[in-house]
């Protein structure tokens, strides 16, 4: 399988471990690019963006990266909070005065950046068409009792996370966070990652091929395969579907869903892109950065402690809208923060290694922390600086 790009002189390994994922047979389609200290060191892309057709993966083929949005989406959040028009620490009523319904009262915009908030998932019979439009989620989650007293523990916000914080930022800016995320953070740094995708980029997107719990067929028979392990009632189940309304058949290869605004999992990106965002919050990338110093700390200084109840118990900790280091994500330095994609992608910085990373791909795979095909890759990325 032929591989496109390249890598700067110290960083041939990296080629050499992205040609042996597809050697291994763990791809069908991907891209992979890390900066270092602000100016890119890797960049590479190859395999099939459908493998039924045999469309080649280009320079500009976009794929849905799942969670790796939510990473966007607290930037957003971070962004404003430095503008002095967001406080994080702040009663989320003081934005939105409805969420105050059923005991929400004192949830605060920390609560939903770290997935404490007992809001999970909605317990309103939701369609898809509801839970695109917006609105009809907004609704529900100002009516949803949370479901453990909220800042006592925390459990993945897999869907809601995205409603909840782009409701703030809504409030905040009168925007929405896609229009926000295109005006303050793409725009500035020349990014193709979208939160809502124009109609003209859709020719440009990798289908979806695998499953999260299945070793093939369409991405979205992870949803049936999960309620068949798990139970629909589970935590896991009604996480991340929303409660149900991201159950369906192949819908994140929908055109409606790529064109909707789903800040929690919905984003369309290229690696480029990702990698680019997360070197611009570390450093300075072409005169654009996007956090400073002390909210770099915010991101990577672990705020949830024990197990996760949505996920199984697992040991996935975030910092303030990010996933941190634990025992179960063992990349990078300490102080590193980034967001995993389910089936695989990944975007990730290092603050002190002065590295970040992104990392999409069309075939997914288990993983919902990253898997090996991301691991090999940066920590190669890590190996060439030693």
């Amino acid at each position: 399988m032929a591989t496109h790009g390249w890598t700067a002189a110290g960083f041939e390994a990296v080629r050499s471990a992205f040609e042996q994922n597809f050697a291994d047979g763990l791809e069908v389609g991907a891209a992979f690019t890390a900066y270092h200290e602000g100016s890119m060191v890797v960049d590479l892309w190859g395999g099939y963006a459908n493998g039924a057709t045999r469309r080649p993966w280009e320079r500009t083929t976009m794929a849905v990266v799942f969670s790796t949005t939510k990473g966007a989406t607290a930037i957003c959040a971070h962004m404003l909070a430095s503008e002095g028009v967001l406080d994080i620490e702040a009663p989320v009523v003081e934005y939105w005065p409805e969420f105050a319904k059923c005991g929400k009262h004192q949830v605060t915009v920390n609560h939903l950046l770290t997935h404490r908030a007992g809001l999970a998932w909605v317990d309103a019979p939701l369609t898809l068409d509801d839970a695109l439009a917006w609105e009809p989620m907004i609704h529900a989650l100002e009516e949803q009792p949370p479901a453990w007293e909220p800042g006592t523990a925390h459990g993945y916000h897999a869907i809601t996370y995205g409603y909840l914080v782009g409701e703030v930022v809504r409030r905040v800016t009168g925007r929405t966070v896609g229009a926000y995320f295109r005006d303050e953070v793409a725009g500035p740094l020349g990014l193709d990652f979208w939160i809502g995708l124009p109609g003209e980029h859709e020719r440009r997107v990798a289908p979806l091929v695998g499953a999260l719990f299945r070793g093939s067929g369409s991405a979205d028979e992870t949803s049936a395969s999960m309620v068949g392990v798990f139970g629909r009632d589970s935590m896991l189940v009604k996480a991340l579907t929303g409660g149900g309304a991201f159950r369906g058949n192949d819908i994140f290869n929908s055109r409606a869903v790529h064109a909707a605004e789903i800040p929690a999992a919905g984003a369309i990106s290229d690696a480029r892109s990702i990698a680019r965002m997360y070197a611009a919050c570390i450093g300075e990338v072409d005169g654009v950065r996007l956090l400073d110093e002390a909210q770099v700390r915010d991101a990577a200084t672990q705020r949830t402690h024990g197990p996760n109840l949505v996920l199984m118990n697992l040991d996935l900790q975030f910092g303030l809208g990010f996933i941190v280091p634990s025992s179960i994500v063992q990349l990078g330095g300490p102080h590193s923060f980034g967001h995993f994609g389910a089936g695989g992608s990944t975007g990730w910085a290092d603050p002190d290694a002065q590295l970040a990373f992104g990392y999409v791909m069309n075939r997914m795979d288990i993983g919902l922390a990253g898997d090996r095909r991301c691991y090999s890759l940066i920590n190669a990325c890590y190996d060439a600086l030693r």
